[in-house]
């Protein structure tokens, strides 16, 4: 399946560069990890966020169809790793849009992670929200992301992270804020409760069901099961700051001698598969290029004379042949000693006589392949690190993934799927859904299905859970 042209065209048009600073701080990454080690599990995390943890409602304004709640409350994050956060994210925003009527005894909430760009609410409210609320009569919580909106840092541009460690942060935030806006709904005798985003919306979705110790809907739309493939391989790789990534990663010896020992994710599609052929790679293939070509040459006048020689002596008694073969090793030798003072010979000229022009461009060569052979490690790096923190295999599996429908586009080019583990794999029972076209095309014109997926998540959820 190719990928969408729409995809690679709309790519084109950001003009803006993704983690212009770099990776982050050596010393936030470590803290990161470990702190990943702790919500990747789900029976480790079950006190982090406490039951009755404080949400506030701030305004509350009447609809025709619908009560708007506005709210916050102090992302759990910051009571973990404090210095980690930008001040400006401490606090977490919502926006809660509440049908006026219910029309059954339940009162359904699906929370709403926002996508790449997903600034403030008005996008999620307008295309998923209001319709909920006519179609299913389902209400919809609008979690703001981290680093967006009313959340976002000062010195960023629009939805430019400046930092890889930055998604990392957002991610766990994330995670840590939905528990406790699903503890606050269950306060407030809402239910069935269930998750979606679209993109990293349903990706940071998925994160969050993981640590839930209940069985909840979820419906992540345009992702899959890690980011390492959107920033290495997708288009919105085309996107990052690369020169600055392999700048750090060359000269801050830390990230390969102590961070990369770190990353505990071992998965069929784990960076670790490659790191040691990708690293030896390039030395290996010229010195076996080397070697080859050398052999031919060295051989070739020794094979085509053994050759004439064999046919002449055919059909010679025993000793004809051992003398003849005898003859024909010390002309091989023979011709072994004069080949190689010929290369001498010529070596010495050669090397007597090599100018400026020759050595600079051995010198280009040589700075090339250094240069390639970074590249190479800087992406399996950025692979391993994307795979530590949102792979979702390194997450606990949810309580029931039979409540899991993923929307998938079948040629998005922002997503690619090839090369990474399937999330049928990772959470059997789960259903996917594909559509035609890319990543975009299903952003703009497929918002309905994504509905629909919703709708048919909760129907199972109260088919089996009916209380």
């Amino acid at each position: 399946m190719g990928v969408s042209k729409l995809d690679v065209f709309y790519r084109r048009l950001l003009l803006t560069k993704l983690f212009i600073r770099g990776w982050g701080r050596p010393e936030d990454l470590k803290r990161l990890f470990e702190f990943r080690k702790i919500i990747g599990n789900r029976e480790k995390c079950q006190n982090m966020v406490s039951r009755d943890y404080p949400v506030y409602i701030d305004k509350i304004e009447e609809e025709t169809d619908c009560k708007i709640l506005e709210g916050h409350f102090v992302s759990p994050m910051a009571h973990y790793v404090p210095d980690l956060m930008p001040i400006e994210s401490v606090i977490a925003r919502f926006q809660f849009i509440v049908p006026k009527e219910w029309n059954s005894k339940y009162r359904p909430v699906c929370i709403h992670l926002a996508g790449t760009g997903d600034h403030y609410y008005w996008r999620r409210r307008t295309l998923m929200a209001r319709p909920m609320i006519k179609e299913a009569c389902m209400a919809s919580l609008l979690l703001e992301n981290p680093y967006y909106g009313c959340r976002k840092p000062k010195d960023q541009v629009r939805s430019s992270l400046k930092n890889v460690s930055d998604l990392f942060v957002m991610g766990g935030a994330l995670v840590l804020e939905s528990a406790a806006l699903l503890h606050w709904l269950e306060r407030e005798g809402y239910g069935p409760l269930g998750m979606t985003g679209i993109s990293m919306g349903g990706h940071m979705a998925s994160l969050a069901v993981t640590n839930w110790p209940k069985p909840l809907p979820l419906i992540p739309c345009l992702s899959w099961s890690t980011a390492s493939g959107v920033f290495t391989t997708g288009v919105l790789s085309k996107s990052i700051n690369w020169r600055e990534l392999e700048k750090q990663y060359y000269t801050q010896t830390v990230y390969e001698e102590e961070i990369v020992h770190m990353l505990e994710y071992c998965g069929t599609d784990s960076f670790k598969m490659g790191r040691d052929f990708v690293k030896h790679f390039p030395n290996s293939v010229d010195n076996l290029t080397n070697f080859d070509l050398a052999s031919r040459t060295l051989n070739l006048d020794i094979s085509e004379s053994l050759c004439m020689k064999s046919a002449q002596c055919h059909n010679t008694d025993k000793s004809s042949i051992s003398a003849t073969s005898e003859g024909l090793v010390l002309q091989g030798v023979s011709k072994l000693e004069s080949l190689s003072q010929t290369l001498s010979t010529k070596e010495s000229r050669d090397g007597s006589s090599m100018n400026h022009s020759d050595q600079f461009s051995e010198e280009k060569s040589k700075e090339e392949k250094r240069r390639s052979t970074l590249q190479k490690e800087s992406l399996m790096f950025m692979k391993g690190v994307m795979d530590e923190c949102t792979h979702v295999a390194n997450f606990s599996v949810p309580v029931d993934p039979s409540l899991i429908i993923v929307v998938q586009a079948k040629e998005d080019a922002y997503i690619p799927r090839t090369g990474v583990r399937s999330l049928q794999e990772i959470w059997p029972g789960c259903e996917i859904r594909y559509l035609e076209g890319g990543h975009i095309s299903a952003y703009l014109f497929k918002q309905g299905l994504f509905r629909q997926a919703i709708y048919d998540a909760f129907e199972r959820f109260l088919h089996k859970y009916a209380y």
